[in-house]
């Protein structure tokens, strides 16, 4: 069985055959990033007062700015008191389709938050061009991994059709198969099978008919939203599907066997299974944080007025079910975040995705969110930035995530030290894609097209 593990070179041809390989000579011209304290990410670390020089794309060169001579004609970026990060990666975006008009709004909110990759989780046959235009900068954002249509309990019929649809999608080449809830145990078995025969990776959700353990053991090469734990977590006395648990099982909370988490953990990172937590789609729900407050956060602005509208009843809806109030939202909130430290500790891999744009997760904006759910679940700023850059490197077997000569140049410019204080991850100074370089200006011009503003 081939299996989607770190460091697979059947894995890096498959998967990023189109997206990371033969980059194309996108920035003929030179950048350089002067006096500018570098955070690599290869380590806990600041390199300070260094020279950065970036050409075609690529970090050519780096080192101490006494040393390091600055390239004539070479655009200069004044690195002073900043600090140069690598680009964060969005691991469980929704990218409209090539012919909608919010695609332009979306790939701009991504990219001007210092997001430089995606991975889409719900694709559309329009994104196997959208992918490649991104990447030849043809169009203005971030990389773009992206799935097929998704296979979920209404798309599948049976156990053969999930087999011709993972050879379908393979053969159209998408990068990876979505799976949706819904699907029979034949039906996903059969499906990971099949993918696992063609070496495409499949992630997503966890069937209720297959649970947690059954998921990893098929060889799921993702699992998102922590989908499937709580229910693993039930007493082995219950009934395995645990009854009606809700949105992702948060009304299961209160009956939940916590003292098994660490051993649950330990089977995750024992199956090599990654986890996308999505905890900020999650909280923004089902937390104590009302509505008026969520509609009036900085980034609801860009998004348009029926879109927070249609958020704004979907966080009332979940406020109102029956079984549902503040004390299991909180427990649940409690359970969700000790599973985050519980893998991390374990050492399964995390990867960084809010889920955007869902409920009151507006893409981009969202990420920092999340970055800071990661840190209030106990993981220290470096290791909540590592989820979305040199973990995310590891899984695809990339040349992304790090600030280093040889390494692609997806970039960010901060004004304020993000080991120090991660909320400093939103102080976006500029951004590099893929050696280009978009400065503050250029970003709030972009962004302020968006601007919902009163007639």
């Amino acid at each position: 069985m081939v299996r989607f593990n770190p460091g697979d070179s059947m894995r890096r041809q498959l998967l990023l055959g189109l997206v990371f390989l033969s980059l194309p000579a996108l920035a003929s011209a030179t950048s350089v990033f002067v006096n500018v304290n570098v955070v690599p990410m290869t380590s806990e670390r600041i390199d300070r007062n260094q020279t950065v020089v970036v050409t075609d794309g690529m970090v050519a060169s780096i080192g101490d700015v006494e040393s390091i001579p600055i390239p004539e004609g070479a655009l200069v970026v004044d690195g002073t008191d900043r600090y140069l990060i690598p680009g964060l990666a969005e691991m469980h975006a929704h990218v409209p389709p090539g012919n909608s008009q919010d695609l332009d709004r979306v790939l701009t909110l991504f990219a001007a938050n210092g997001v430089t990759t995606i991975r889409g989780m719900l694709g559309h046959v329009s994104h196997l061009a959208l992918r490649q235009k991104l990447l030849a900068g043809e169009i203005f954002g971030p990389r773009l991994i992206t799935s097929g249509p998704s296979l979920n309990g209404n798309s599948v019929s049976g156990a053969e059709d999930g087999a011709r649809q993972v050879r379908a999608q393979r053969a159209a080449g998408y990068d990876f198969i979505k799976i949706h809830p819904g699907l029979t145990s034949s039906e996903f078995s059969a499906i990971a099978k099949t993918a696992n025969e063609l070496g495409i990776p499949f992630a997503g959700h966890v069937p209720a008919a297959v649970g947690v353990d059954g998921a990893m053991a098929a060889g799921i090469a993702t699992i998102d939203h922590l989908d499937g734990y709580f229910a693993a977590l039930m007493p082995s006395d219950n009934d395995p599907s645990g009854g009606y648990g809700g949105f992702f099982d948060i009304l299961l909370a209160d009956k939940l066997d916590t003292d098994r988490i660490s051993e649950l953990a330990s089977r995750t990172a024992a199956a090599r299974t990654w986890n996308v937590p999505t905890e900020s789609v999650v909280e923004h729900r089902i937390s104590d944080v009302t509505t008026a407050d969520l509609r009036s956060r900085p980034e609801m602005r860009y998004m348009p007025r029926a879109t927070v509208a249609q958020w704004t009843r979907a966080k009332e809806r979940q406020e109102s079910e029956r079984g549902f109030n503040a004390d299991i939202a909180a427990r649940a909130i409690q359970i969700r975040r000790s599973l985050i430290s519980a893998l991390h500790e374990e050492g399964a891999g995390l990867l960084l995705g809010s889920d955007a744009p869902q409920v009151f997760n507006v893409p981009g904006f969202s990420i920092h969110r999340e970055l800071a759910f990661l840190v209030a679940a106990g993981l220290t700023p470096y290791q909540a930035l590592r989820t979305g850059t040199t973990a995310v490197a590891e899984f695809f077997g990339s040349d992304t995530g790090t600030v280093a000569v040889g390494r692609e140049a997806d970039l960010v410019l901060l004004d304020a030290n993000p080991l120090e204080e991660i909320g400093n991850s939103r102080r976006i100074h500029g951004v590099m894609l893929r050696g280009v370089w978009h400065s503050h200006n250029d970003l709030e011009q972009r962004l302020s097209v968006f601007i919902e503003r009163d007639d």
